[in-house]
């Protein structure tokens, strides 16, 4: 932890050290700019997630995977098994190199910051924040010309700027990781390099089981919130009876909430100030992945803050939109055309479709999880010429 006594100056401060966070820090201190990372949490510290990361994220991150692997989870995916609850899965098998690795975000998150080489203001909650003339003045000590929302869901930054969460529609998700015992091991029937995932029949969600290691991470998320715990125990109650969970769970289930893209209404920009990742709310909106959108979120927006060349106003930072939606398309707040379907039509095609080996791999595994159509972007980036 780093506590400041005294008033301390920077060009950026941003507000969570996640993902999103330590690569927008990284990029930005790389390029010589004096970049501060505020968190309210120690590192490393408790995150669940599901958990998986594709290469192209790693090349974005330029990650170095046999450092990484020193002492950490990273596990190698070569196939998923997807379908519906109480449905026979398939299995969608990818040969040769991992087509994605899992990680445990307590140790992925804590490694992407410490790395920065950005100052790290950790154990330290955003108190308060006030406009200057020339940026602003947060908890009272820490200047800073542009602000920077990298806090997740709930991220104080994207409050001031006019995020309203009562009128948001989220993903809540409730999710559970723990280390399993010598014999919960040898009983577990998840293979460390399939990760399993099971939609459910109102399609509103989804739920996961995955071995990392000696690891293994479940839980479910929906847009639908209502007895969403009751909806967690009967899938936990499902895989239980498949015999591929303890009867037996070691820890709580802990929850979180994430916005769609194409259901985010948040304002991006205002004058010296910006939000990335799932502050600005850009989860995928078939797997509802967040940590790619907020890798490549972070990097579309240190080129436009390096463009700005120190005058943070909301013209100069507008770029950074038009970059997000070249990138995931135009935000669509309204339901698109097969969320109108009757709900019925819908689950009878998902069935249809659930069952076929080509879509499940294509399109469901390969397109809609792993992202494989849309190649990395530069991990560098640099001021563009005037």
């Amino acid at each position: 932890m780093n506590k400041l006594s005294a008033s301390a100056q920077f060009e950026v401060l941003i507000v969570g050290g996640g993902p999103a966070g330590s690569t927008l820090a990284r990029a930005l201190t790389r390029c010589g700019l004096s970049v501060a990372v505020l968190d309210k949490a120690q590192f490393p510290r408790q995150k669940i997630c599901a958990g998986w990361v594709t290469p192209a994220v790693m090349e974005e991150l330029e990650l170095d995977l046999r450092d990484y692997a020193e002492g950490r989870v990273l596990q190698p995916i070569h196939a998923f098994r997807t379908g519906q609850v109480g449905q026979a899965p398939v299995q969608s098998d990818f040969p040769g190199e991992p087509v994605s690795y899992g990680i445990r975000r307590t140790e992925f998150d804590d490694y992407l910051l410490r790395r920065s080489g950005a100052e790290l203001l950790l154990g330290q909650a955003l108190e308060s924040m006030h406009r200057e003339t020339d940026g602003w003045l947060v908890n009272d000590s820490i200047r800073a010309k542009l602000l920077v929302g990298a806090g997740g869901h709930f991220c104080p930054v994207a409050r001031v700027i006019g995020a309203k969460d009562a009128s948001e529609t989220a993903v809540a998700a409730q999710e559970i990781e723990f280390e399993m015992s010598a014999g919960q091991k040898a009983a577990c029937t998840v293979h460390g390099d399939v990760p399993e995932l099971f939609f459910t029949p109102d399609l509103k969600g989804y739920g996961w089981v995955f071995r990392k290691g000696d690891y293994l991470n479940i839980g479910l998320g929906r847009e639908d919130k209502h007895k969403l715990s009751s909806h967690v125990r009967r899938f936990c109650e499902y895989l239980q009876a498949q015999g591929k969970i303890p009867r037996e769970l070691p820890k709580k289930f802990r929850g979180h909430a994430y916005l769609l893209y194409h259901h985010a209404r948040r304002q991006l920009v205002e004058d010296g100030a910006l939000l990335i990742g799932d502050s600005a709310g850009l989860a995928y909106p078939h797997s509802g992945e967040g940590i790619r959108p907020a890798v490549e979120s972070a990097l579309m927006a240190a080129q436009v803050i390096l463009d700005c060349r120190g005058d943070y106003c909301r013209e100069n930072l507008w770029p950074y939109v038009g970059r997000l939606e070249a990138r995931f398309g135009r935000r669509e707040p309204a339901p698109g055309f097969t969320e109108r379907l009757p709900v019925s039509i819908k689950q009878a095609i998902a069935r249809m479709l659930m069952k076929n080996r080509w879509f499940s791999r294509n399109i469901l595994a390969a397109r809609w999880f792993l992202h494989a159509q849309d190649n990395p972007l530069p991990p560098r980036v640099h001021p563009s010429r005037p």
